[in-house]
């Protein structure tokens, strides 16, 4: 497969952050806790140079366990404030201001040293397409602040939500970058669906996690859809029998089968996964 998706909505977007950067103290990142690498975009760090940086491991309930903690300390070891989260439940939120007093902690110094008392911290919410950003955003303010929806695009542009006298937040686009130079990033962004899903050959992507799940989830196949070959074509034929997706004259609709076997994933349905490993941990 060849995945590469940059509308032009996101070169304006882009601007825009130049431009409000340097009215920010803190760049709040979200990533896919899946793939925490890969729903970097690379760009930010060039756009943050010398801001406070936060990271938020965000679904982390979708993602192992075991590789969460170690994704914690392979970011922290890079100089980020980390903290896991779960923007739809909530898990996680009531960590992020005192993370966010920490992480500005030398700004908020300064400002008192000039006798600026209670300047709240501006933070822009940064983050590829679809990775939660507005529903982090819901969530954190405990009202509907920004608009969600679950596929990339919905937020169009940058919106300033004051939370509380400490915080204000910048909501900004998820933008990616424009070309994937691995197109193993563009198969994982595509996976948590990060990508249009309309440009995708979805019976490709699908192929592309039975060959993730089995490297790193053999059981996964065996125990949800009773799956044992190791045929990954083969594989997606008995996907498409297990839930019963047949066309006319009793072929099976493979490209059906692939909808729900990428849906599956995205939603958790096949458990808690991480398809890309800190270095230090996959030695």
């Amino acid at each position: 497969m060849n995945i590469q998706w940059y509308p032009g909505h996101m070169t304006k977007a882009k601007r825009a952050m130049k431009e409000d950067i340097k009215l920010i103290d803190l760049i709040i990142e979200l990533v896919d806790a899946r793939v925490p690498l890969s729903s970097r975009n690379p760009d930010i760090d060039d756009l943050g140079a010398g801001k406070a940086r936060m990271v938020l491991l965000n679904k982390s309930d979708l993602a192992d366990e075991r590789y969460n903690n170690a994704w914690t300390e392979y970011f922290e070891a890079q100089g980020f404030h980390v903290v896991k989260v779960n923007s739809k439940s909530g898990s996680g939120l009531k960590q992020i201001n005192g993370v966010v007093q920490e992480a500005c902690k030398e700004k908020i110094e300064r400002d008192r040293r000039r006798g600026i008392l209670n300047r709240p911290v501006r933070a822009m919410v940064v983050g590829i397409p679809n990775v939660g950003k507005s529903t982090f955003i819901n969530s954190f303010a405990g009202k509907a602040c920004a608009k969600t929806g679950n596929k990339p695009g919905v937020t169009k542009g940058n919106q300033w939500i004051r939370l509380n006298k400490s915080l204000e937040l910048l909501d900004t686009p998820g933008i990616l970058w424009p070309r994937f130079e691995d197109q193993q990033v563009g198969i994982r962004l595509a996976l948590i669906g990060s990508i249009n899903d309309q440009i995708l050959n979805k019976d490709e992507l699908a192929i592309e996690l039975i060959r993730f799940l089995k490297r790193d989830y053999p059981n996964v196949l065996k125990d949800r859809f009773g799956i044992e070959t190791e045929d990954e074509y083969e594989i997606l034929k008995e996907v498409a029998k297990a839930r019963a997706c047949l066309q006319k004259g009793g072929e099976f609709d493979l490209i059906k089968a692939s909808n729900i076997l990428i849906d599956d994933y995205r939603n958790g349905k096949l458990g808690r996964m991480t398809l890309e490993f800190p270095i230090k941990t996959a030695e």
